[in-house]
């Protein structure tokens, strides 16, 4: 069932005041509601947003949430056609995301988005294609998404190998620039399905690189634990000079306060994933939260859609910084506006077709543009490297994309006063 929110009764017939009045509440509204842009085609498309609004993914959920609520004014902008929005919560649980997709469709819904989670995106891919729905993932990174032959499967979002590929040329170009490399590290990662897609890349890509350092031990942990003192204390113990991270936004602060307590300030924290540039990671931790390098899908901040986007969510959520949760949620929207406008219809076939079409070169994210290879999978996207700065997120790498240079090593956690 689609999520019922305790403030908003939700339904078809909602009300634009009404839309406008819930959509602030932590990104929770539930049910159908108009996201209202621009009059086209006599009917909106109904596009079914799923999202981990709750459990332990439920603050990045409802950031990505974010990205949906900025929308319409840009999209009015650029005289894209009306979507009419069906929020689902995912519980952070797989099965509870195919019961909600399934749920989705039932209620009508002829597109869908989400889900952040790479679990509950394949298990989501896994009815919209027996159903014969496009689905267009905003956030997910495991490759078998793609690999399946589905042909209503789209990702605008890089895979875990793009990630690391781009991960180790942005970190190079930093070491070079700051004339410093860390010779040894720790990696450590959570134990889910994107954990271990990256654990699993990292094998087959790293040695293609010739990092400066070696990987002295692996360390996997449950991204809902509550105490990682042990990991820290294991990682600390030998003598690596830096973290290599893939992790989520609870056990990020987690680890960071864990850093702090044992008094260990490793030169670097390389992170390739969510959590160490999050809002809430950075607003719970002050000046402990400065210095990590995280190495993710961004935004290009020289792009006009880019300002766009920041100017929209400064507005709405003032302190907010714009982050990826904001932007590929955003443009995954983008991406069935644009094939809606283009297909002049609601069939799912149409729909399909006109995605696989889609060539988008005004939009928000690193690389040309948006366009989907023969898999459904947008492969010339390009990610960042950036690091937290003051409550900041500044762009570091690559040099076309950068507004600052990175600061390495690391300030010690205990000398921020």
């Amino acid at each position: 069932m689609t999520h019922k929110s305790p403030t908003i009764c939700a339904h078809a017939g909602i009300t634009r005041r009404r839309f406008a009045a819930g959509a602030g509440a932590a990104g929770l509204l539930a049910g159908t509601a108009p996201l209202h842009v621009a009059r086209a085609q006599g009917g909106s498309l109904k596009v079914g947003v799923l999202l981990p609004r709750s459990g332990a993914q439920a603050q990045i959920g409802q950031d990505c949430q974010r990205g949906v609520e900025i929308a319409p004014a840009i999209f009015k902008e650029l005289g894209l056609p009306d979507l009419t929005i069906m929020n689902a919560d995912t519980e952070t649980n797989v099965e509870v995301a195919r019961a909600r997709a399934e749920k989705l469709i039932n209620d009508g819904a002829q597109l869908l988005v989400g889900a952040f989670d790479s679990g509950q995106s394949t298990a989501i891919a896994q009815v919209a294609e027996q159903k014969g729905i496009p689905f267009v993932i905003n956030i997910a990174a495991a490759p078998p998404i793609t690999e399946q032959g589905y042909k209503f499967v789209f990702r605008n979002f890089p895979t875990a190998p793009m990630i690391l590929s781009d991960a180790f040329t942005n970190q190079k170009e930093i070491y070079e620039a700051a004339g410093t490399a860390p010779k040894s590290v720790v990696f450590m990662h959570v134990n889910d399905t994107f954990g271990t897609s990256m654990q699993q890349g990292i094998s087959a890509v790293m040695p293609k690189f010739d990092m400066p350092y070696k990987i002295v031990e692996q360390i996997a942990y449950d991204a809902t634990a509550r105490d990682l003192s042990v990991e820290i204390a294991k990682a600390k113990s030998t003598g690596a000079e830096a973290l290599l991270m893939v992790s989520r936004l609870n056990d990020a602060i987690l680890l960071t306060r864990e850093l702090v307590k044992q008094r260990w300030t490793p030169m670097a924290v390389l992170s390739m994933g969510p959590g160490w540039y999050e809002d809430q990671y950075l607003k719970t931790l002050g000046k402990l939260s400065d210095g990590p390098l995280n190495f993710v899908p961004w935004y290009d901040p020289h792009k006009k859609m880019s300002k766009q986007l920041e100017a929209a969510l400064a507005k709405a959520y003032p302190g907010i910084n714009l982050n990826t949760n904001h932007v590929f949620t955003f443009e995954a929207l983008l991406v069935a506006a644009d094939a809606f406008k283009r297909a002049r219809s609601t069939d799912p076939k149409a729909l399909a077709d006109a995605i696989r079409a889609t060539n988008i070169t005004d939009n928000v994210s690193i690389g040309p543009g948006i366009q989907f290879n023969e898999k459904g999978q947008n492969d010339k996207l390009k990610n960042a490297a950036i690091q937290n700065r003051g409550g900041k997120l500044v762009i570091v790498a690559p040099k076309a994309a950068s507004n600052a240079k990175a600061e390495l090593p690391m300030s010690a956690y205990d000398k921020r006063g």
